[in-house]
């Protein structure tokens, strides 16, 4: 029982000094104010957009307006239509963002791994990395097909050497003192990857992520621009085509949210594994 007690008693959290307090106080207030004035600012410019439409400043025929995308909205959504474009676009980024940074991770290892193996591929890696990846989408088209396929290609062939490249610089910026200290200890290749490179690259992945996450939505909305039924790319290029341009801007302003959404929920992981890292 005494060292239950004691115990519970070790348990206990220190007291916050005034200064402390007053510091989180401020960390808080500076948070909500930061938000507030985002959400000021993306309501200050529906405002405007729809006053200036409203008022003939500018031609919502070609503009569109808030209002007209909403009303837009409810008619794909009676339709029927609206989940299913949503559902397919999502569906391809998400394979996309995720086989990219998947891939492009294990390729940057394997290049750290073999100092000849990088040493071979880097100017091939330059090269791909400069090269126009919408010119790749017809080919891409021919040697795959038509389909959801050729588009995840497209999204990797946007995504997947700029992932291996900024994850592999991370690995090379790692502390080369780090790395002979575990060599040391007698640490294999493995172990300094897997106790060194890996935690302290952890940022640059991250990163990474966050990076592909704009990537992956381009390379979707291209490879649906060039070969799709389907999709927020595909009700883009048909609003074009046929004048709807309340279509086009609906469908931007929902790639907007939903990217926005995907790049929150790797500011939400970022935090999660930080967190854990740091227990």
């Amino acid at each position: 029982m005494f060292k239950h007690q004691k115990n519970s008693v070790a348990l206990q959290p220190l007291p916050i000094s005034p200064e402390h307090r007053d510091y989180l106080k401020h960390v808080r207030r500076q948070k909500i104010m930061v938000g507030f004035t985002q959400v000021f600012i993306l309501i200050l410019a529906f405002g405007l957009w729809e006053i200036c439409a409203a008022c003939k400043f500018v031609d919502p025929f070609i503009t569109s307006q808030p209002s007209r995308v909403f009303k837009t909205m409810l008619m794909l959504h009676q339709e029927g239509v609206l989940i299913e474009h949503i559902a397919v676009t999502c569906l391809e980024t998400v394979i996309g963002f995720v086989l990219g940074t998947v891939l492009g991770t294990i390729a940057a290892i394997v290049l750290w791994w073999s100092e000849f193996i990088s040493k071979v591929s880097e100017p091939y890696l330059v090269i791909l990395n400069s090269l126009p990846k919408i010119a790749l989408g017809p080919i891409f088209i021919v040697w795959i097909g038509a389909g959801p396929a050729a588009i995840i290609v497209m999204t990797l062939a946007i995504s997947l050497i700029v992932t291996i490249l900024e994850v592999l610089n991370g690995f090379l910026a790692i502390d080369k003192e780090k790395i002979k200290l575990v060599q040391t200890f007698g640490g294999t290749k493995l172990q300094v990857m897997a106790k060194v490179i890996l935690p302290a690259s952890l940022p640059t992945i991250i990163n990474a992520l966050k990076i592909n996450v704009g990537l992956s939505w381009v390379g979707v909305i291209v490879g649906e621009f060039l070969v799709s039924k389907a999709g927020l790319g595909y009700l883009i290029v048909y609003g074009g085509q046929v004048f709807k341009l309340d279509l086009v801007m609906t469908s931007v302003l929902i790639l907007g949210v939903a990217a926005a959404l995907m790049y929150q929920g790797v500011v939400y992981l970022e935090k999660m594994l930080v967190k854990r890292q740091g227990q």
